[in-house]
């Protein structure tokens, strides 16, 4: 069914966490997010801005155990919003890729809006934390971002020396690839663009 408005709400509650996220994929990149964690926090925000996706995150979780349980199904809630949005991905560009720089730091993320859900993760962290956040966490969040919207997505750190930057850089070219690739595609118009007629599996 098509979704010609692409806004999408989604509620996930569990044990571990509640979370209540929605998503306007024509937005202007305007966010409003709280997960109790400071820097996933931030991350959200730029991945919103970025991407263009409008975004509300209200995430509570069981942080006083780690940060885990939480970023993991924030990810999983977005990703679920994101796809509920899409609809029959009708019209829509598809594939998008951006090498994203950011002072010393240069990363690659390219998309696929295919439905079926994959992540290849070339990013290594020097240390394991940035700040009290587990670097672990951000490939985390983008396998359940990746297996729940039902995209593609590769993500490789060509290099850098910061891991703020590192982990920054993979939020934004991940917004920027999303970005384009959800973006209508004026050639396209309501056509699905697969040779198979659908993008749901």
């Amino acid at each position: 069914m098509a979704n010609t408005d692409r806004k999408a709400s989604v509620s996930r509650k569990t044990k571990e966490t509640e979370i209540a996220v929605s998503v306007d994929l024509d937005g202007k990149g305007a966010s409003s997010i709280s997960t109790g964690v400071g820097f996933f926090d931030h991350m959200l925000d730029q991945l919103s801005r970025h991407s263009l996706i409008d975004m509300k995150v209200e995430a509570k979780g069981d942080l006083h155990i780690d940060d885990h349980h939480t970023v993991e199904d924030t990810g999983i809630a977005i990703g679920q919003a994101i796809a509920k949005a899409l609809g029959e991905r009708r019209g829509i560009a598809r594939y998008a890729s951006i090498d994203l720089a950011m002072d010393e730091t240069l990363t690659k993320a390219a998309v696929d809006v295919s439905g079926r859900p994959f992540l290849v993760w070339n990013v290594a962290f020097s240390s394991p934390k940035i700040g009290t956040f587990d670097t672990e966490l951000v490939r985390e969040f983008f396998r359940a971002l990746a297996q729940n919207a039902g995209i593609t997505l590769h993500v490789m750190n060509h290099y850098g020396a910061n891991n703020h930057h590192i982990a920054e850089t993979c939020f934004k070219a991940v917004a920027r690839a999303l970005r384009s690739a959800v973006e209508p595609d004026p050639r396209q118009k309501g056509a699905i663009p697969s040779t198979k007629g659908t993008l749901n599996g």
